[in-house]
Order: C-alpha cells, then structure tokens, then sequence
C-alpha cells in the first residue's frame, strides 16, 4: 500500500503526541516537515529519514512528500499541533489528486489552543473560536469581519500568530476591533509562549492590555467571553454546571 500520513505532533515534545502519532512516525520510511518541526522531532526517531524544507516551501514540501510515498516509501508529514488545524492536512489532501494510488490519512494531534488553555486552566470551556491574524493568506479585511463576528456574539476566542516584525500591529488592532464589536475591556485575557516546550512562559492580561502586550509567532492568546473570570491564578469560563445544580 502507498501511504501518506499527515500527523499532528502536539507542541512538540514526545509526552504531548498521541499514541497514534507516535506509532506513525516510528514506523515510518521517511518524515517530512519544516525544518523547526523536523529539528523537533528528529531526535526521537534518529534511524529515519528527514526531509525538511523552509516557511514558504509548503506546497514544494508537500509534492515532495506525496512523490516520495508514490514510488514506494512509507511517509509521514508532521506538523505542529493538529494537521488539520492551520496545518498541512488540507494541502496534501488538495494535491493528492494527482496521486490517485497514494492512500493519505490524517492522524489528530493536540492544538495550541487546547494545550495553551490547559495551562492556563480552563479558558475555553464554553463555545469559542480560533482566528489566525496572520494575512499572509488570508486578506485582513476578511480577519476583521470574522473578528468582529465572534467579539459580538460573545465567544471565548484562541488568536493564532499574532504579531510578526511585518505585521506588529495587528494584535492591537484585534483588540480594538473586539471592544468596538462589544467584548468589554476589561474582559479576561491570557497568552502562552512556545507551549509545551523549552522556555513556556504564560501571563494574564486584558482585552486592552493586549493592545501594548509584546507577543511573537510563538504566542497564542486568549481572550475570554463575559463570564470569563480568574480563580485562584487560573482563567476560568464556566460552562454553567454549577447553576444546574443549585
């Protein structure tokens, strides 16, 4: 069988892969990813071939993984997080067209929203929305409609990339677009940087105090909805049982 399997590793460390991921690495010809990714993951699986190639260099990666798995070799694509989620599962799944013999299965991994609100306790456990404020492929007047959207109708909210050194003032303008849209505030923030590897850090904040909060690519915020509040050092957004119960 010619396979392709798209995998999510988690924020990178070993403990945070699934079972499932693991095992498709371990038995696998070849892992293709960028080359942070491959940096990471490298090392657990040392007898493996790599193959990585830079930001940028998605769809070259992509067609290069998909011939390899054509003529013969049991590959495995990783990336960061889950696949599916601003990931490479939907590239490979788009150009597996042309390769009608390769079988390609995606394998689940565990997001940066899930795993930053782990640390920070349990801030999206009511409806919430992930909106990346990168516009490298998506127009940011698109970003600021679908940002308004989920500020006004109240959810929790995961913000991927949301600063580079092109685009620094984006996470400022998010804010501003979410109080404008009715999110109060004062309401409720946090971030996480590089989850679940070297160096996390995490903090609590605002909806205005992201408006001057330094944040990189590594960082992922949150922010929370109106009943969103901090107990004991932890962001906490009720899903309500406790009014079921009373």
């Amino acid at each position: 069988m010619k396979r392709l399997t798209v995998v999510g590793m988690g924020p990178g460390g070993k403990e945070n892969m699934t079972l499932e991921a693991h095992a498709a690495c371990e038995r696998a010809d070849l892992i293709v990813g960028y080359t942070a990714y491959i940096e990471l993951i490298g090392p657990m699986f040392p007898d493996t071939e790599t193959l990585a190639t830079p930001m940028m260099r998605e769809v070259e990666r992509c067609q290069q993984a998909l011939e390899r798995a054509d003529a013969g070799s049991d590959v495995v694509m990783v990336c960061s997080g889950d696949a599916g989620v601003y990931g490479m599962a939907s590239p490979i799944l788009e150009l597996a067209e042309n390769f009608p013999e390769v079988e390609v299965e995606v394998v689940a991994g565990v997001t940066a929203a899930q795993s930053g609100s782990a640390v920070l306790g349990a801030a999206l456990s009511h409806d919430f929305a992930c909106v990346s404020l990168s516009d490298l492929l998506t127009p940011w007047e698109l970003i600021e409609r679908r940002l308004a959207a989920v500020a006004s109708a109240d959810f929790c909210v995961a913000l991927y990339n949301p600063r580079s050194k092109r685009r620094a003032d984006h996470l400022a303008k998010a804010a501003q677009i979410m109080i404008e849209a009715g999110k109060p505030p004062q309401t409720v923030c946090g971030w996480v940087r590089n989850i679940g590897r070297e160096g996390q850090e995490s903090g609590l904040t605002t909806l205005e105090g992201l408006k001057t909060f330094e944040a990189d690519m590594f960082t992922t915020i949150y922010i929370g909805n109106e009943r969103t509040r901090v107990v004991r050092g932890k962001v906490v957004t009720p899903r309500g049982y406790r009014q079921i119960e009373q």
